[in-house]
């Protein structure tokens, strides 16, 4: 299991993850990402290499 963690201190709300996702994991809520569909993380950690403020962190449980 992949759980995509966004941390709102960090997050400017800029929604490059939401462009770089493949799998449309993000949007934009009170102008934050938010992982709303987190279940549909495939791994690829574009979000994470792309944010430039470091905001997300993907964590592999299995």
């Amino acid at each position: 299991m992949i759980k995509p963690i966004v941390d709102e201190r960090k997050c400017r709300g800029c929604g490059i993850c939401l462009k770089v996702c493949p799998s449309n994991v993000f949007e934009i809520r009170g102008g934050k990402a938010y992982p709303s569909n987190a279940n549909a993380c495939i791994g690829c950690r574009m979000c994470e290499t792309h944010c430039p403020n470091y905001a997300i962190t993907l964590y592999f449980k299995a």
